[in-house]
């Protein structure tokens, strides 16, 4: 029987990245909300020059963000450091394991460095069946690398493959250029068009029954 793959973004859509930056950021006061906001900008600016060791863009992002926002960013390394600590979402566990009870296994594909996975999967409910990070590909999406390895290590293809995620420009958009299946788990409602994801959901809370309907949109 061949088998069935999830793929899932790790940040944003299992574990509540937003919160635990934040977190980080309480220091800046109440320039923190601009910076974060900010540092996403400044992140796809940076990752866009190709691959560095993610720890780097977290630096960098943070010291060009708090620039632009007029302020002292203080402690660079604050993201680094908060890392290890960010929340995994509450509805997340109950849905990795039911996926995983309905015979999908789970893939992770993240834009982060091999050391920073790891402290973040000792709170993940399930283990991963395979993992790429930016590392291993040496590039950052919505460039195609992972997802290209992930095929070829795996030999999924669009008949036994779904991708979960809730960056539109880091998820939906290169699934939809490899002609991969996906649910958009929209978090944020960011305004993005939902017409090149399969299925879009608020959370994760229904993950199950969109697996099954984005399955059966063949």
């Amino acid at each position: 029987m061949t088998d069935r793959w999830l793929t899932f973004d790790c940040y944003g859509t299992l574990v509540d990245w937003r919160t635990g930056m934040a977190a980080a950021l309480a220091g800046l006061g109440p320039a923190a909300p601009t910076v974060l906001d900010g540092y996403h900008r400044a992140e796809l600016e940076i990752e866009a020059h190709g691959w560095r060791p993610y720890r780097e863009v977290l630096r960098e992002g943070l010291r060009l963000a708090a620039g632009r926002a007029g302020v002292d960013p203080g402690d660079v390394d604050a993201f680094v450091r908060a890392w290890p600590a960010m929340p995994v979402f509450a509805d997340a566990g109950e849905a990795l394991c039911a996926v995983r009870a309905d015979g999908w296994k789970v893939g992770i594909i993240t834009n982060c460095d091999e050391d920073l996975f790891a402290a973040t999967a000792e709170y993940l409910p399930v283990e991963p069946d395979l993992v790429v990070t930016a590392e291993r590909v040496r590039s950052y999406r919505p460039a195609l690398a992972h997802f290209a390895t992930f095929a070829s290590e795996t030999g999924a293809t669009r008949d036994n493959w779904l991708h979960v995620g809730t960056s539109w420009i880091h998820d939906v958009l290169p699934a939809a250029r490899m002609g991969i299946r996906s649910i958009w788990t929209d978090r944020d409602h960011t305004g993005h068009p939902p017409g090149l994801a399969t299925v879009r959901l608020d959370s994760l809370e229904m993950l199950p029954a969109a697996v099954a309907l984005a399955a059966a949109r063949g």
